[in-house]
């Protein structure tokens, strides 16, 4: 009988690696800094825009290593199984959540190439503007606190080694 219980036991799903670096980046976007002193919009679009940005900071830093290219391939699909439960939890039937993941996956993809932007520039600030706001001016205090955090966790996130990252727990950055 042991020989089938290890015949028929599947190996653990190697995405759950990345967990814990999911759970940070789900933690990292929630901080109330975020919504109280950034003035983002504590909305399910905002909660999105926020996941969003801090994943594609934590995806840059990873492809800054190709070897750790599965890490980030793993930590997107935990993007999606999320997304998705998120979306059946609320009451989305089946045939909407695949065209909704669909828009998140592309949301996030044009997220990917517009948070490249440098820290500080005008670029990196219409991005935020378009993004966490829906293209609505936010207040400047608003605007100076999301820039200014984004440029402390890039910074965290340089200084981490992609090894260390990529089963961190928590990410750097301001502690707010």
């Amino acid at each position: 009988m042991f020989s089938l219980r290890k015949l028929f036991k599947s190996d653990p799903d190697p995405r759950e690696a990345r967990r814990p670096l999911w759970n940070a980046v789900v933690a990292a976007a929630r901080a109330p800094h975020w919504y109280a002193q950034g003035s983002v919009p504590d909305t399910l679009d905002g909660r999105f825009d926020m996941i969003s940005l801090v994943m594609a900071l934590v995806l840059h830093r990873i492809d800054d290593e190709p070897a750790h290219g599965l890490a980030g391939v793993q930590l997107t699909e935990l993007f999606v199984n999320d997304m998705d439960g998120q979306m059946r939890q609320i009451g989305f039937g089946d045939m909407v959540v695949g065209k909704q993941v669909g828009r998140m996956m592309s949301a996030l993809g044009g997220r990917l190439g517009a948070y490249r932007a440098a820290d500080g520039s005008d670029e990196l600030r219409g991005a935020l503007v378009r993004n966490l706001w829906r293209g609505n001016e936010p207040g400047e205090a608003g605007l100076a606190h999301v820039m200014a955090e984004v440029t402390a966790l890039r910074a965290a996130l340089a200084a981490t080694p992609v090894a260390d990252l990529i089963v961190a727990d928590h990410l750097g950055g301001s502690a707010r």
